[in-house]
């Protein structure tokens, strides 16, 4: 299972206010983002420490200054778990009153519902004795809403977008290897039309490949796709994956004897993976090529062969590739 909490974390880290622009406009509109921010990690920290252990829970606290020059704490939860809990919204009312409390700061208190429930929408906690009324009520913003509106978020320019597409395709994958390789080449594609500069394509692309994580064979395969984009020219950015690739090459260069035996693997990890996804995309007549895949050695052919897997519509054009 792809781990949300790690790429969420680093995406708030490093680009907050892109954060703040794409999922609450109003708010991003009343901040004066040239004085900057200020992450309380320290202060969210005395405050949750008696929070619930075991929740995928991702929480950000930060000082921020509006326009009219008041300074303002802004706590944004991003709830990952995706398992409706009766409790989130009184957790929510929780975390808001502590940090009140302790630090007579206004907060604002933000959340991202990253669940399979679309008529799941927590948005207050209230409770009342005698007369005596709590009201708590907060803003949402709901990614199940977003996969609906998929044109939008290829059109944005705002990275988020991206995140979104990449967590919404996570999930929608489970299970389906293929698919998710699909979708992973599809996302990294998408960057170098965007023409964002490198650092924050860079960025981008290690949240992508965060999130999409693949079964080895076809992450090896997929490597070797990047790579070649790369030298193509229609991949700006230098990838991760070329950089692993130069590393194994000087490896190899200081170990003799060992590229055949990285060759022969290599190769049979391929044949590994056409024959799972000849089997996953058509069945029994799929694997009737699978012993003449077992017989293939030319690393390039298998390549081409599982790039044609996963994108052709009949066995036949599979076919075609082996004669």
């Amino acid at each position: 299972m792809s781990d949300f909490d790690s790429p969420w974390k680093e995406a708030l880290d490093e680009f907050f206010e892109a954060f703040v622009e794409f999922f609450f406009p109003q708010a991003h509109a009343d901040i004066d983002w040239s004085r900057g921010v200020e992450f309380l990690d320290t202060e969210l920290r005395q405050v949750l420490r008696d929070a619930e252990q075991g929740r995928r829970i991702v929480d950000k606290l930060a000082k921020v200054w509006r326009k009219d020059g008041h300074e303002d704490w802004v706590l944004a939860h991003v709830e990952i778990q995706g398992d409706q809990t009766d409790e989130f919204a009184e957790r929510m009312f929780v975390c808001h009153y502590r940090i009140f409390d302790k630090y007579q700061r206004r907060v604002a208190t933000l959340a991202v519902l990253a669940d399979d429930r679309p008529h799941w929408r927590p948005t207050e906690y209230s409770h009342e004795l005698w007369g005596c009324r709590v009201q708590f009520e907060f803003p949402i913003a709901k990614l199940l809403d977003l996969a609906s509106d998929w044109s939008r978020l290829e059109a944005s320019d705002n990275l988020f977008a991206v995140v979104v597409m990449a967590h919404l395709k996570t999930k929608e994958t489970r299970g389906d290897p293929l698919t998710r390789y699909h979708w992973k080449g599809k996302l990294v594609r998408s960057l170098a039309a965007r023409g964002w500069p490198r650092q924050r394509g860079l960025a981008v692309l290690r949240l992508i490949d965060w999130f999409l994580d693949l079964p080895k064979d076809l992450e090896l395969q997929f490597r070797d796709d990047m790579i070649a984009l790369q030298k193509e020219g229609h991949m700006p950015y230098v990838t991760s994956w070329e950089r692993i690739t130069k590393e194994e090459g000087r490896m190899e260069g200081r170990t003799e004897g060992r590229t055949e035996g990285r060759t022969e693997g290599r190769t049979e990890g391929l044949q590994t993976a056409i024959q799972n996804a000849l089997d996953e995309k058509f069945g029994a007549e799929g694997q009737s090529l699978a012993n003449e895949i077992s017989s293939l050695a030319d690393l390039e052919l298998l390549q081409r062969i599982l790039r044609a897997v996963v994108r052709a519509a009949t066995l036949d054009e599979v076919r075609g590739l082996l004669k």
